[in-house]
């Protein structure tokens, strides 16, 4: 989420030097690539899968972070229930990812779920007045080109029933997940707990997928062992190892090598797809989400540019929640929110 991480029950006091964060986020990553994947081969619902991924990791998720509550402290209960209510904006997220991997394949899909920091990057521009580089400017055309490119609508070959709508769901997947990390980034003091973090804002998505059910497609709570084992399988190595994993990772490591990072996750989940499910891509396909992806690494290292009345802002900054990401968002630590942002993305 946002450092400095100290010390955390995935990390300890070691782990300083290059070599081991880089295992670390690089399993990671993978965990996180297997995502869609398993969505497709667990067959249930967009709420239910978006419920048992969640429900199925706190058995695991709510010891760590007692743990971690043990060893550093309890954190404030506002920080808390602001996880908590970050949560539910994972739980939009899951949801409309995983109707995006029905309409357009799981490959396909988590290219078009790793937008976010285009969104981030626009809420700074928009909203906190940070103007981007200006190749956030000159990459933002061929991002979108690319996008219709990996969604297979030219040529004849989508990937699936509705690209169209694959796209809608994996554009907006992204900007729930954006929303999410920016209301994440403003529980997170000097020193974050990661398990609690996590723990905190899988209550929260539970409790939001509950809430979807009646006007997402409904919640079946009656599923059988050959779907479950599944949705297990996801609960355990995505959302909690994969996770835990990157964000106790990514801090440590140098801005390049985390941004270069982004590119393993949605490149592995394709070959996956490929692999177990036989999506196989075009190759127009294929050099869309190379598009993609190089775009997304284009902004996430493109520095920021901040004018007169931000800097204003900075010496009084805003109260609350804006202030707490204006902070995040501010030139000095805009390299760190690429950090965030960029790999750690929990699908």
């Amino acid at each position: 989420m946002s450092a400095p991480y100290g010390r955390t029950v995935m990390t300890g006091n070691a782990g300083r030097a290059t070599g081991r964060p880089v295992l670390m986020a690089t399993l990671g990553a993978a965990c996180i690539s297997s995502s869609a994947i398993l969505v497709t081969l667990a067959h249930v619902g967009a709420v239910t899968t978006a419920f048992f991924r969640c429900a199925l990791a706190l058995p695991v998720l709510l010891p760590l972070a007692m743990l971690e509550r043990r060893r550093l402290g309890p954190r404030p209960l506002a920080s808390r229930a602001v996880a908590m209510l970050a949560g539910v904006f994972l739980a939009v997220d899951l949801v409309l990812w995983n109707y995006a991997i029905g309409d357009v394949g799981a490959g396909v899909a988590t290219v078009l779920g790793n937008l976010q920091v285009l969104f981030v990057a626009a809420f700074a521009w928009l909203v906190l007045r940070e103007r981007p580089d200006r190749r956030f400017l000159a990459v933002m055309p061929a991002v979108l080109a690319g996008v219709v490119l990996v969604s297979g609508l030219l040529g004849g070959h989508a990937s699936g029933a509705r690209p169209v709508a694959g796209i809608a769901f994996g554009i907006a997947t992204s900007a729930a997940y954006a929303c999410f990390l920016l209301i994440m980034r403003t529980t997170a003091g000097h020193a974050p707990r990661v398990a609690g973090q996590l723990a905190d804002a899988t209550v929260g998505a539970t409790a939001g997928a509950i809430m979807l059910a009646p006007i997402a497609g409904g919640l079946q709570l009656d599923i059988g062992w050959a779907s479950l084992r599944w949705l297990l399988l996801l609960a355990l190595v995505s959302q909690t190892v994969g996770w835990l994993l990157i964000t106790s990772a990514l801090p440590r490591l140098p801005a390049p090598i985390s941004s270069l990072l982004l590119l393993l996750q949605p490149a592995a989940a394709m070959v996956l797809a490929d692999v177990v499910l036989g999506e196989r891509p075009t190759l127009i396909q294929i050099g869309g989400s190379a598009v993609v992806c190089l775009g997304v690494l284009v902004v996430a290292r493109s520095p920021a540019r901040t004018g007169t009345a931000h800097r204003r802002q900075r010496r009084d900054p805003l109260p609350g929640r804006a202030g707490a990401v204006l902070d995040g968002l501010a030139p000095d630590s805009r390299e760190q929110i690429v950090r965030d942002v960029s790999p750690a993305r929990t699908q």
